[in-house]
């Protein structure tokens, strides 16, 4: 379909008020549908408010903005928040701030009616959507609840239903987006949770769901279940996804701080923030229980758990480590170089740490101390993330230079080098159950799965992931991956054998 666009002069005219507004570009799809981007540097001329809205039928064109003016409608005494034309091409609906909805008609621009106060919004209205029919609206508002109203053809609105909103009843549960889209009415709430209520059947439960609202930084699957996924964002949400269903749910903690880093092992998740502890809790089905903690002393940088013995967990922090035994500090071990990275092993014996020169070293654990055994060069930045393979043959490791390289741990040889194809630093790693493939996820916005018994180059390439980047990835079986980024978004890839 081919698109033309022109630069026209555009008039609104409106209760005898004129303003002409230069450079609006519309585009003609099958000479039907108008498209409209406005320049704010353009439409801000006759506006001292950003432009928040800008509804469109064909050969009308309205303009709402923050100073309570919508294409010099002058009517509400609060911010104008949205306006809607009805499908019909009739009629015309404002909301605002206060409280009101305006009912206009769509040719004349005259005002024809508004929403009864008899059982109105107690707070803010942020949107409204129209029925398929032009008969009803759906409005949305701060008082968190959203109402269906009855448009007579006169324009006066009428309280059908008032559907509540499911939550708690704090701020994020405040409604602010919502749409009529044949049966179903969408709503949406500052916490991100939508809402499908049916439109035929207004006693029916609503079907709700949500997600991050912010950088998901941290996954992972668990080991019974891998189908089972949790996700975390650094504002301490920790979310539960089923794969081939999607949202399960948050998962409520008693004590809800920051999350850094996470790992989870049966009937327990184990975490770090920026409060200098490393936190313990319960996972109870789909609930967090008792949370116990321990403070270190010092930001954690990094944790990882011997998954054969999860009591046993390594904190990484700028210049050294710390072995924990439940929530009890074993030792604090000043390696001596400043620490970027580290792992250790399923049974506790082993442990590497990257450091920020790039170099791996290899240390043997025996009781709370640590030997360094060997060091590896390899990376010319420094290290960003370590992991070792399901059968612990082979471990993996990425820096800030782009570059991941596979180790086989018994020789301490490269096993598969020049894996040099993201374009900026690499965030994560995780290796498939079957020890035959290695996932890199980037600041490039790529994941790269890699076939450790295939040259580098013999690689898959999934583009644009993640805009913002890439910042978990977890296998969940040999043909399925799971990733996350800095766009709020978890997402299940197939893998296809090349």
């Amino acid at each position: 379909m081919r698109q033309h666009f022109w630069r026209v002069r555009v008039t609104l005219l409106f209760k005898a008020r004129r303003r002409t507004f230069e450079r609006v570009h519309f585009g003609v799809h099958d000479k039907s549908i108008l498209v409209v981007e406005i320049i704010r540097a353009c439409i801000m001329h006759g506006n001292k408010k950003p432009v928040v809205l800008v509804p469109v039928r064909v050969q009308r064109l309205l303009i709402c903005s923050l100073n309570n003016r919508s294409g010099h409608l002058m009517e509400h005494s609060n911010f104008v928040n949205c306006l809607r034309f009805s499908p019909d091409g009739s009629k015309l609906i404002s909301v605002s701030s206060d409280k009101k909805g305006i009912i206009y008609d769509a040719k004349t621009g005259d005002i024809i009616g508004e929403l009864s106060s008899e059982d109105g919004h107690q707070g803010s209205i942020y949107a409204v959507s129209w029925s398929p029919d032009s008969k009803q609206v759906l409005t949305v508002a701060a008082d968190k609840s959203a109402k269906i109203w009855d448009i007579s053809d006169d324009g006066k609105g009428k309280v059908k239903k008032t559907l509540a909103s499911p939550g708690s009843g704090g701020v994020e549960d405040m409604l602010v987006g919502c749409l009529w889209q044949n049966d179903h009415l969408v709503t949406v709430s500052l916490g991100g949770t939508i809402s499908i209520f049916s439109a035929s059947d207004l006693e029916k439960s609503p079907v709700s769901f949500s997600g991050h609202m912010k950088n998901v930084n941290s996954l992972a699957v668990l080991r019974s279940d891998p189908k089972i996924i949790l996700s975390t964002s650094y504002d301490g949400l920790i979310v539960k996804w089923i794969q081939g269903i999607g949202y399960s749910g948050k998962l409520d903690r008693k004590v809800t701080s920051q999350i850094k880093c996470f790992a989870v092992v049966e009937g327990e998740i184990v975490s770090c923030a920026f409060d200098n502890k490393i936190w313990r809790v319960s996972l109870l089905g789909d609930q967090c229980g008792d949370a116990n903690s321990v403070d270190v002393g010092t930001q954690p940088k990094d944790l990882s758990l011997a998954l054969n013995s999860p009591e046993v967990t390594l904190v990484s922090f700028e210049t050294g480590v710390i072995l924990l035994r439940g929530t009890e500090v074993l030792s604090t071990i000043n390696l001596g170089f400043t620490v970027t990275a580290s792992v250790i092993s399923p049974d506790g014996t082993e442990a590497i740490v990257g450091g920020q020169d790039g170099k791996l070293h290899l240390y043997s654990i025996t009781g709370d101390t640590l030997n360094e055994e060997v060091v590896l060069e390899k990376h010319r930045g420094a290290i960003t993330v370590i992991r070792y393979s399901p059968d612990v043959s082979m471990f993996a490791s990425a820096d800030v230079n782009r570059e991941a390289v596979v180790w086989d741990r018994a020789s301490r040889e490269v096993k598969l080098k020049n894996m040099l194809y993201h374009t900026a630093r690499i965030n994560c790693l995780d290796w498939s159950p079957d020890n035959t493939m290695v996932a890199t996820g980037s600041l490039d916005t790529c994941v790269i799965i890699y076939d450790v018994s295939k040259p580098a180059s013999h690689r898959i390439t999934i583009k644009g992931a993640h805009l913002g980047g890439v910042y978990g990835l977890a296998f969940t079986d040999e043909r399925s991956i799971v990733s996350s980024g800095e766009d709020a978004c978890v997402r299940v890839w197939g893998i296809t054998p090349q």
